[in-house]
């Protein structure tokens, strides 16, 4: 009632008064924010989706004074989290870790119950995570050159795993083919991580995958880095070329992951939140964490990473038609 005595006309009927200064205050009171735990969706459990998904929770949770808790909903290519996420109120605590699957998804399934553009609010762009092609040490291949050799004179014999059909080291080996001009055979996982397990057992040739998940086994000789899908080289793999150094300078492909809301919320939850995540992932402590196992601070504004999305999904569009790749 204290704003009721700075009201200017105070020979108002004392209920007139009342009524005035309750609606002056609920601006004000609806800009609180955080006022309880704040949920962090993220569509895939495992690998740097995971270290980012646990790092983001804890750190953004402490900036906002609230519990903020990662809460991991993996399965059919990250839309099972996506559209669940796109489904909760607009009210600034519920949040999604949205990934290069976003990107992918229009172009790759005929009818998906969320339209990224439409059900979401881009907050920012957060890291970056390179991928490396890397093959079994019994491929006697020892550049990109060479097993695109290999490949063309043992056609349809050579083989390469993928996180599942669609997924993004799918469409990579795919673009792959396409400019090397060599046909191998596609074996399809339920996620990167169990391909990785095959690759090492001999199972299949090649695989692309992310960095951070290669590097002890690259290191150790288990598996052969051919290159990674980059502009530069990643201290984390130094002696693997890039792309472009092994021939195949339009061959790229960055993991990209970056924090959205459903949309409706706030723009001041928006800006917050915004400005909390870039000195969040800036702060020398993240920087540090996150460089020592292979994965690249990248922050946006909102717009900023609106357009981004937009351009990589027009990217993946044309990689999808001319691999003539469909799911239900």
């Amino acid at each position: 009632m204290t704003c009721c005595f700075s009201c200017p006309r105070l020979d108002l009927k004392l209920p007139a008064a009342i009524v005035a200064c309750a609606f002056a205050a609920t601006p004000l009171q609806a800009q609180k924010y955080p006022e309880k735990t704040i949920r962090f969706i993220s569509p895939y459990p495992t690998g740097a989706s995971q270290i980012l998904a646990l790092l983001i929770s804890e750190k953004l949770g402490a900036a906002l004074g609230q519990p903020m808790y990662a809460d991991f909903r993996p399965g059919a290519g990250g839309n099972i989290g996506m559209e669940l996420a796109a489904k909760t109120p607009p009210d600034g605590y519920t949040l999604a870790q949205a990934s290069s699957s976003m990107a992918i998804g229009p172009s790759l399934y005929k009818k998906l119950s969320f339209v990224a553009a439409r059900d979401f609010q881009p907050i920012a762009q957060t890291a970056n995570v390179p991928n490396v092609m890397v093959i079994h040490p019994s491929v006697p291949a020892k550049t990109l050159k060479e097993l695109v050799q290999i490949a063309k004179t043992n056609p349809g014999k050579m083989s390469y795993g993928s996180g599942g059909v669609g997924s993004g080291n799918h469409l990579a080996s795919e673009m792959f083919k396409s400019m090397a001009g060599i046909n191998m055979i596609h074996v399809p996982y339920k996620g990167a991580s169990i391909a990785l397990t095959h690759i090492l057992s001999g199972e299949i040739e090649a695989v692309t995958v992310t960095v951070p998940a290669t590097i002890p086994f690259i290191n150790s000789g288990k598996l052969r880095g051919l290159a990674v899908m980059s502009t530069e080289r990643v201290h984390t793999l130094p002696n693997v070329p890039t792309t472009k150094e092994a021939g195949f300078a339009e061959l790229l492909y960055d993991s990209w992951y970056g924090v959205m809301a459903p949309a409706g919320v706030r723009p001041d939850i928006v800006d917050r939140l915004n400005s909390e995540l870039k000195k969040i992932m800036h702060a020398p402590d993240t920087l540090k964490q996150l460089a020592r196992v292979g994965i690249d601070v990248v922050t946006s504004s909102p717009a900023e990473f609106q357009t981004f999305v937009k351009t990589d999904a027009e990217r993946w569009a044309k990689v999808i038609k001319e691999a003539n790749i469909r799911l239900e």
